[in-house]
């Protein structure tokens, strides 16, 4: 039975709806560098960095979810920096995780400056059971719809990362779900998802904020859609599926 406030796996998935996501992804890097609204290092192949990143920080840090939160989780990537460094300005408890969850302690708690190669050296490498509750959690986007349907760089690593939150009871309810992004990259048009990706309940650009309307959030680990490889490469979700299984199966 999944939690409450949060939904199965109903949604589509398979070969198409990864086909169509990329489609969408390559579209918008293209535009995003066709009207030059990128910086180094860019917009394809990642989480585009996007001119007016700042100002898009300046904005979410008036949210009050945001004043109220004690503690923030971030992705690391180069747009969501002025977030980051926002958090630690305004004494918030900063997590990051490592990219690609490749560590048995797979989060970092930043104690010095945010950046993706900073922050793993100085600050403190944390298991999922170490963790506090979490307010708000900051995604990376490539697109987003008005409704909150979110497409990332096709990792899936966010995704992985918010329902180990879940598992752990470490995110409900009452935790807000903040991305920023580039004007461009507010779309209105219906955006592919599956039964692992979760909605965004506020997108905010450098020029305006938009809440969205229909949460949707996974009930946890989706384990159907995760291959050998991720299993294999990810040290915290085999230890999690050990004790998923009965004594004598592990």
């Amino acid at each position: 039975m999944a939690r409450p406030g949060f939904c199965g796996s109903h949604l589509a998935r398979g070969p198409r709806v990864a086909e169509q996501k990329q489609e969408v992804r390559e579209r918008m890097w293209e535009l995003l560098e066709r009207k030059n609204a990128t910086r180094f290092p860019g917009a394809r192949g990642r989480i585009p960095n996007f001119r007016g990143a700042e100002h898009a920080a300046a904005r979410l840090a008036e949210l009050p979810e945001w004043q109220a939160a004690g503690v923030v989780k971030s992705n690391p990537d180069a747009p969501q920096l002025p977030v980051r460094r926002r958090a630690r300005k305004d004494g918030k408890k900063l997590y990051m995780a490592v990219p690609r969850l490749t560590e048995k302690k797979p989060f970092v708690e930043v104690r010095g400056d945010p950046t993706i190669k900073r922050a793993p050296a100085e600050g403190k490498a944390l298991s999922v059971d170490e963790l506090e509750p979490v307010d708000v959690i900051v995604c990376g986007t490539v697109a987003v719809n008005r409704q909150g349907v979110r497409i990332g760089k096709g990792g899936g690593f966010s995704d992985l990362e918010f329902a180990l939150l879940v598992e752990r009871g470490l995110v409900n309810r009452s935790t807000t779900i903040l991305t920023t992004v580039h004007d461009l990259q507010l779309r209105d048009e219906k955006l592919p998802e599956t039964g692992h990706d979760f909605r965004v309940d506020v997108i905010v650009t450098p020029t305006t904020t938009v809440r969205t309307r229909a949460r949707r959030r996974p009930s946890g680990v989706l384990w159907d859609h995760l291959d050998a490889e991720k299993l294999a490469a990810i040290p915290v979700l085999q230890g999690l599926r050990l004790t998923r299984l009965p004594p004598h199966a592990r």
